[in-house]
């Protein structure tokens, strides 16, 4: 397989709220494509970090009686704390919307859009959501709020402001998306944003009045006006490579306008964002496109999205601390629909934990290593994640980005060696046909070692200790995960 440059991206967690399940899922979902991508042999630019600018981030730490930049740097250091507690790889790049590099960046990139006759200022009058930081119209309302965040009271916003000409790039994005036909992974959320685009495009405001929104990045030439958020955050996923300046790395992990490289991962409420904002700016500035979009779902409790005001919200930091990060892991890429919305409580988490990984997973390795150990069998094989036809079926579904289907694969292998053993019993075989038994017990290692490549992007502790046990076995393993 030969060896490519992959750029993978999450969107950038706004900071008005300590980190929840929601980040928790993207953040492991594109952790899995990572570190596939880095198993099979690609050099990886992984990027995450915080979006740190708007109306929401100024109320919040005014709320609080801090400084803007002080709230910032606070929440900021909570999101790496959970990258840390999630195991997402170390090498991943962290950027800050507030960084002096993005600042400047954002700036070039308003003028080349400004040079190409897309930004204008005119006055308006909007109903506005904070929570989406998007403008809303009547159409999108469900009882005159917005469906995304009901308990959010719309504003409306009478001002003078910049303007991106998004309905100029309504025939060129539905041309781009003919011939990039996967361009949004799933289809069904690629066919929901090309009936938007369809539908018609309206220019959306980039600026706000400095003098009623301070907190944000002023605009060039224009010092009584500030960056609306989302032209702002959006620049992050290239500013992050070092551009402008650093165009060798930007071609490298980014692309050119033949060949894009660069993998966006979002929910399902960023679609228009990423989609189609982010591409029409990328076109106005000239600049090559992203290559793919993934759009996942929510996590809801119980059928209801989480929420304070609801009580159901879950700390995935709790249930990492209490449970084992692989525990989380694995619930947010075996149970979760990589896809579509996926519903948490704790039975249900409790359930899969003892089902899938107490008396699965961990039950599997420790009762084949206890019989290798016994027996005095001992295997080393040595497995190429990116040729080994044994692998194939696991590559399919992860450069498809099916963490699910991939996931469920290697629970099929565990449960076909958990039959394998009922019916073959070796713990039986060894004083009848002693020979016979260490055979099917040398299998069942080999398969176990199989077992510890294919778990690595998915559980990369759990894997890091079977491959241990595998290298001593006469070591006691302590039981992977202990039943809750």
């Amino acid at each position: 397989m030969q060896k490519k440059n992959f750029y993978i991206t999450t969107t950038l967690p706004y900071v008005n709220s300590k980190p929840h399940m929601g980040h928790a899922l993207e953040f492991v979902q594109a952790d899995v494509i990572a570190r596939y991508q880095k198993l099979i042999g690609n050099d990886l630019f992984f990027n995450t970090g915080t979006d740190e600018h708007g109306q929401k981030i100024y109320e919040k730490a005014i709320d609080e009686n801090k400084e803007p930049q002080a709230y910032c740097d606070e929440y900021a250091e909570k999101f790496k704390v959970i990258l840390d507690k999630l195991n997402i790889l170390k090498e991943i790049h962290f950027i800050r919307t507030t960084d002096i590099h993005h600042i400047s960046a954002t700036q070039t990139f308003w003028k080349l859009c400004e040079d190409n006759g897309d930004i204008y200022k005119k006055a308006y009058k909007i109903k506005y959501c904070v929570g989406c930081e998007l403008e809303k119209t009547d159409s999108e309302l469900v009882d005159g709020r917005c469906p995304i965040h009901p308990s959010f009271e719309l504003r409306e916003i009478e001002e003078e402001n910049y303007f991106f000409k998004f309905s100029k790039y309504q025939e060129p994005l539905l041309s781009f998306y003919e011939k990039n036909p996967e361009f949004v992974v799933p289809d069904f959320r690629f066919n929901e944003i090309k009936r938007f685009v369809e539908g018609g495009l309206m220019d959306f405001s980039i600026s706000r009045l400095k003098e009623k929104m301070p907190w944000g990045i002023p605009v060039p030439g224009d010092e009584t006006q500030v960056m609306y958020v989302w032209f702002d955050a959006l620049i992050n996923y290239i500013s992050t490579l070092g551009w402008p300046e650093d165009t060798e790395n930007f071609l490298r992990f980014w692309g050119n306008k033949d060949t894009p490289n660069a993998i966006q991962i979002a929910g399902k409420d960023n679609l228009r964002q990423q989609s189609a904002m982010w591409q029409a700016m990328l076109l106005s500035a000239k600049l090559p496109t992203s290559k793919q979009v993934i759009i996942h779902g929510f996590i809801t409790s119980e059928g209801q999205k989480m929420s304070k005001s609801a009580g159901n919200v879950v700390d995935p930091f709790e249930i990492s601390e209490k449970f084992g990060t692989d525990a989380l892991r694995y619930w947010l890429t075996r149970e979760m629909n990589t896809f579509e919305d996926g519903d948490f409580t704790m039975e249900k988490f409790t359930d899969s934990y003892n089902g899938g990984l107490a008396n699965g997973l961990g039950n599997l390795v420790s009762r084949i290593m206890k019989m290798a150990s016994t027996n005095g069998v001992s295997i080393t094989r040595e497995m190429d994640f990116a040729n080994d036809n044994e692998f194939e079926i696991l590559r399919d579904h992860l450069s498809k980005y099916e963490i699910k289907r991939a996931a469920d694969e290697i629970w099929k292998i565990i449960g076909e060696l958990d039959k394998k053993i009922q019916e073959t019993e070796p713990f039986r075989l060894v004083k009848t046909e002693p020979e016979k038994a260490k055979q099917i017990i040398g299998e069942l290692v080999g398969e176990v070692w199989k077992i510890a490549y294919m778990t690595e992007p998915f559980l990369p502790e759990t894997s890091e200790k079977i491959f241990r046990a595998l290298k001593n076995p006469s070591e006691a393993l302590t039981p992977l995960f202990p039943r809750i």
